[in-house]
Formats: C-alpha cells, sequence, structure tokens
C-alpha cells in the first residue's frame, strides 16, 4: 500500500522536483516501449506523460505556489510508476545507475542526459540483435514512440514515424531545458573530470549491459553501442537531429 499525498511535496526544492520529474518522464518513456509491455503498461505510460509534460514546468517554476501542479506531477510519477513495475525499464535506466554510481550524478539527471540518445537509439524496427521475451512478436519501437508524439500532440498525424520521433525528442530536450536540467554529460559532470570519464567509459559500458533493466530494452544492445552513447551524451547536445539513421553511437571512436 502507498499513500499518494500531494501535500508531502508541495515544498519540495526545486532541483528535486526537476530530477524527480524527469526520472519519472523516463519511467513513462521506457516502459512504454519495453518488451514487457501490455496495453494495460502502456495506458498508465501515456497517461503519466500527458501530465508531466503539462505540469511539470509548472511545478517547478511555481513549487507551492501551484498546488494543482504539484498534485499533478506527484499522481503523475505513481501512475508511470504503475507501468514501469509491471512492465520494466531499458538501456537509460541501466546507463544511469552506472553513470549515477561512478560519479555521483542525482538518478533523475543521469537518465536526462542519455535519454533522448536511447529514443534515438531504439527507434529501428530492423535492430542488429532481437530482445528475447516469450510476448515479443517483432521489434515496434519506431511505431510505438512515434504514436505516443501523436497522442501526445508533438507532431500532426500525416507525419510519418520518424518525423514523429524527432518531434518526440524535441519535447524531451525542451522539457530539460524549462527544467534547467543541462544538454550534456559534460555539463552535469564537469570537464574537469573528462579524462577519468573517458577512462572509466569501457567499465560503465560493460556495467550497464550486465543491468537488471537492459533485457526489457526493445533494441538489445550491444557494449559498444551503449559505450557509444554514454560518449555521445557527454561530447554534445543531440539537437540538432535531423535524420534517425544518422544516429550510429556505436561508430563513435
Amino acid at each position: 500500500m502507498a499513500i499518494i499525498d500531494p501535500l508531502l511535496v508541495m515544498k519540495m526544492p526545486r532541483k528535486l522536483t526537476a530530477a524527480g520529474g524527469i526520472d519519472a518522464v523516463t519511467h513513462a518513456l521506457e516502459s512504454y516501449v519495453s518488451v514487457c509491455a501490455t496495453p494495460f503498461t502502456q495506458g498508465h505510460a501515456r497517461e503519466a506523460l500527458g501530465l508531466l509534460f503539462k505540469y511539470l514546468p509548472r511545478a517547478y517554476v511555481k513549487g507551492e505556489g501551484d498546488p494543482e501542479a504539484r498534485e499533478q506531477v506527484h499522481y503523475a510519477s505513481t501512475i508511470a510508476g504503475m507501468s514501469f513495475a509491471n512492465a520494466f525499464l531499458g538501456i537509460c535506466h541501466s546507463m544511469a545507475h552506472k553513470l549515477g554510481a561512478a560519479f555521483h550524478v542525482p538518478h533523475g539527471i543521469a537518465n536526462a542526459a542519455l535519454i533522448s540518445h536511447v529514443i534515438a537509439y531504439n527507434a529501428t524496427d530492423c535492430p542488429f540483435k532481437m530482445a528475447t521475451f516469450s510476448q515479443y512478436l517483432h521489434p515496434s519501437a519506431l511505431a510505438q514512440y512515434a504514436d505516443l508524439a501523436r497522442f501526445l500532440g508533438f507532431c500532426t498525424p500525416a507525419e510519418g514515424d520518424e518525423k514523429a520521433v524527432l518531434r518526440l525528442i524535441e519535447e524531451v530536450e525542451a522539457l530539460k531545458t524549462a527544467l534547467d536540467i543541462p544538454a550534456t554529460l559534460k555539463e552535469i559532470v564537469g570537464a574537469t573530470h573528462e579524462a577519468e570519464f573517458l577512462k572509466a567509459l569501457d567499465e560503465l559500458a560493460e556495467n550497464a549491459f550486465d543491468d537488471q533493466c537492459t533485457g526489457a530494452n526493445p533494441r538489445y544492445p550491444l557494449i559498444a553501442d551503449l559505450r557509444g552513447m554514454y560518449k555521445a551524451a557527454w561530447e554534445a547536445p543531440i539537437l540538432p537531429l535531423s535524420h534517425l539513421q544518422a544516429y550510429k553511437p556505436a561508430h563513435h571512436s
């Protein structure tokens, strides 16, 4: 049993609001495309994302001055939790777990730095290696992300799946900007730690591959892919991203 009382979070600090809120966004995004997703969990994920994109910036800016936004974000976080508790997560959380442990990055902020790269990576119906789960018929993350973008009103119904996914990434990045979350890991961890980060890349990627969340990701990754996403997230903002097929993190040096 859980007591979900918005009064408990009315005075939550802004940075914690941003970190916890973007973590809830990531919970919904990852559970929606998980190989364990069902119509029940996906309905929860859609509802949570609709609430979070609408109310999270208000809750961040106004805090206890906007009790409606506080309430809706609190409920949305729980709804997203109901989704991922049943559908599980993916490689964004796998990488965030290891990054947070190694470089003391708050968990939600680690997810924020990586989630758009993961969306771009997952958005293919022809992965090199297919995830394995008895109820998972075939890769479908591209269409699922596109459906999410259309449901949330980020694109028109006439726009193709790839364009819809690009719009989804743009809106995720815009939400991060509204929450004052830096666009790169270099800004989050600190440029003075670059040598340390680059030295740790192989170990981070290997540990993330072994994380419990990796098996539910819709595109089963190579360790080199995880390494590439870490490095891409460190180097530069993901936007502008004009074409999903140009995103090949495994080819980054």
